[in-house]
């Protein structure tokens, strides 16, 4: 292995790590989201450079995409039932009294 695939993996370690904890100290939540989505690519990366193209594969559909895709609607939905709250609710779905 040469000197540039050591550099490229110490970077590859060094900016998952990063990334994990920016991620995990978000206090926004839009950033942690997209930081999470970040880390899933990289960690696709990852499990390409230890040559499991099937495990790669999968974290970038599943993990960086699906999962950010949920997330974000997740969050749009969150958003928007804060701007617009409900005076009177009872805890039943759609009933209001």
């Amino acid at each position: 292995m040469t000197w540039a695939l050591w550099l490229f993996d110490g970077l590859l370690i060094f900016s998952l790590l990063w990334l994990g904890c920016l991620s995990l100290a978000a206090t926004d939540l839009f950033k942690g989201i997209v930081l999470f989505i970040a880390f899933g690519l990289l960690m696709a990366l990852a499990w390409a450079r230890l040559q499991a193209p099937d495990v790669a594969l999968a974290e970038a559909a599943i993990g960086a995409g699906l999962t950010g895709a949920l997330l974000l609607s997740t969050l749009a939905r969150i958003s928007s039932s804060a701007e617009y709250p409900h005076a009177e609710h009872d805890g039943h779905l759609g009933d209001k009294r």
